[in-house]
């Protein structure tokens, strides 16, 4: 609406466009900003059905104009769009010819894997589709490209989007070859800026010099530059000095990657291209454990099937959400098969009870094939009970289900750099410890023995593994051959980033939700799977802990007698 109200003040205000359109804005300007004087404007006594509102302008009906009741109309993207149309006076309605995408992408949605693919997929359909049936429609999209690999980025590729003919302008298509001269110009030009003096000292060595410098320069726009400039190719090359990020960023649409704030962050298009080549739901050869993780939230349950090694090599071999949404991108937010919808009449508890009921037993009631022809079947599942609406619910599912043998509820513990440690826990009767995780003995009302693991250290276990260079023992694959198929997955694996912390001596990883992306359930199920592999005996060279030696019994009189 914004950009409609610079359109309707150009309309209205713009001298040069009366004298070229008259029949169009001159009845716009005989409104006077008044609005109401729409339905009684007339025209040789005809009613010229002017529209002035905040979402859509309807130029004047004037015989022989070729604009004559031309519409415009804005919509955001993510917006209702869809069977936009208008009625004429005549009863013809028209749908648009034409649609201008004015930076369909922000900030937030450039860093999203899964935002960027749903805005790709608007595009394809709901835009292009506005024009209805038998009906071609024409695009123009002014567009930035805010990261390698976003909307903008990919709609530019000719190989990837053909049919939209992108052209990637730039300030400059070749930079100036002198590298010495321009760099003894970024060395006194810092030097004046420091002192506060200004450019004028570097603009003069620029002028001593200028066809050496700009030799190998091709400028885009050779009249752009500021007062205290000589040429364009001195003010780009300002622009480069100034932010070498922001120039490539806004001047060449050619950004630079970001770095994540660890040196060894992974990014989304990296994870989803760490393919193994083996069909979904296939066990690869050499591993002796399949474990599943299901995360419950109040719409879905997300899962994650993987198969290890005894050395802790992993392959992701099935995921998704129950119920499935049928379609590769969505977020939780925006659901719309729903556990609610699928179990119609019953209240929260009894739709994820019933929900766990429908995936355990398709998932563990199934045999999963190895790749040399060996049969296996999930050995450990583990049910996230920490969302406080359902834990008693999934502790009396794990309690009565028919596989109450292979499921188990858990716990995720955040442990921070002041807490302490799993490894300084003490073991108490019945308990079972292992590797930052532990099975406590269990009493009372929810005698359900249940896993409690720390999540910081788990996630920097998963995110090792997932580093890990692609043959090496200990990495960790996705199944498939198409990595555009894992982008959802790879954009959930990678929605939380790690911040260093010290406290109590200590030094340790605490993971935090990044605010652009809303969903890791994904990667709390892989995390979870992790864990009970771990549980059923995987463990990673070098990390299995040594069990402590007793300490031998000593009776009272023997202390007495050795202090006489």
């Amino acid at each position: 609406m914004d950009m409609l109200e610079s359109i309707k003040t150009e309309l209205d205000g713009n001298g040069l466009l009366l004298e070229d359109f008259p029949e169009v804005v001159y009845p716009v300007q005989c409104l006077d900003g008044i609005a109401n004087r729409c339905s009684g404007q007339l025209y040789k006594g005809q009613r010229t059905h002017i529209g002035w509102t905040a979402r859509e302008i309807v130029l004047p009906t004037v015989p022989g104009s070729v604009a004559s009741g031309a519409i415009i109309k804005v919509a955001g993207l993510t917006g209702r769009i869809r069977g936009m149309k208008y009625k004429r006076a005549d009863g013809r309605a028209v749908r648009p010819s034409l649609v201008v995408l004015d930076d369909p992408q922000t900030d937030e949605s450039a860093r999203s894997l899964s935002q960027c693919a749903t805005r790709e997929s608007i595009l394809a359909g709901a835009v292009l589709g506005l024009a209805g049936p038998g009906k071609k429609i024409s695009g123009i999209m002014p567009c930035t490209v805010i990261r390698p690999g976003d909307m903008a980025d990919n709609i530019l590729d000719r190989q990837k989007h053909p049919e939209w003919n992108g052209e990637r302008t730039k300030m400059l298509y070749a930079f100036p070859t002198n590298e010495n001269l321009w760099a003894k110009y970024a060395e006194i030009r810092a030097e004046c800026l420091r002192r506060g003096e200004g450019i004028a000292e570097a603009t003069e060595l620029y002028r001593q010099h200028q066809k050496a410098m700009d030799e190998g320069a091709v400028v885009a726009w050779p009249e752009r530059y500021n007062h205290d400039e000589v040429s364009a190719v001195q003010h780009a090359m300002n622009l480069k000095l100034q932010d070498e990020a922001a120039f490539f960023a806004e001047y060449q649409n050619e950004p630079i990657l970001e770095e994540d704030q660890e040196d060894d962050a992974l990014r989304p298009d990296q994870l989803a291209a760490e393919t193994n080549g083996l069909g979904r739901g296939v066990v690869p050869i050499g591993c002796n454990h399949l474990t599943m993780f299901i995360d419950v939230q109040q719409k879905l349950l997300f899962y994650v099937v993987a198969a290890w090694a005894d050395d802790f090599t992993g392959y992701v071999v099935d995921y998704g959400s129950w119920s499935d949404q049928r379609r590769e991108y969505f977020t939780l937010r925006d659901a719309r098969l729903t556990l609610a919808m699928k179990v119609p009449g019953a209240g929260l508890e009894g739709s994820i009870y019933r929900g766990l009921e429908t995936l355990i037993a398709d998932r563990l009631g199934r045999e999963w094939r190895r790749d040399d022809g060996a049969v296996m079947r999930i050995e450990r599942c583990l049910i996230d009970a920490n969302w406080g609406n359902s834990t008693d619910v999934v502790y009396q599912f794990c309690r009565q289900s028919p596989h109450a043998a292979v499921v188990m509820p858990s716990h995720g513990r955040f442990v921070g750099a002041s807490s302490t440690p799993f490894s300084e826990y003490r073991r108490k009767r019945g308990d079972r410890v292992g590797h930052n995780w532990r099975i406590p003995n269990v009493q009372g009302r929810r005698a359900v023995r249940h896993v409690v693991f720390d999540t910081n250290y788990w996630k920097s276990f998963v995110h090792a593994r997932l580093a890990t260079p692609m043959g090496d023992a200990g990495c960790l694959s996705l199944f498939g051959s198409d990595p555009k198929r894992h982008r959802l997955f790879a954009d959930h694996i990678t929605a939380e980033y790690r911040v260093k912390t010290e406290g109590r001596g200590r030094v340790v990883d605490e993971w935090k939700q990044r605010p652009e992306k809303p969903d890791n359930h994904w990667f709390d199920c892989l995390v979870g799977c992790a864990v009970a592999a771990s549980i059923q005996g995987a463990v990673l060279p070098g990390t299995d802990e040594k069990p402590r030696a007793p300490r031998p019994s000593i009776r009272l009189s023997e202390l007495q007698r050795s202090r006489r």
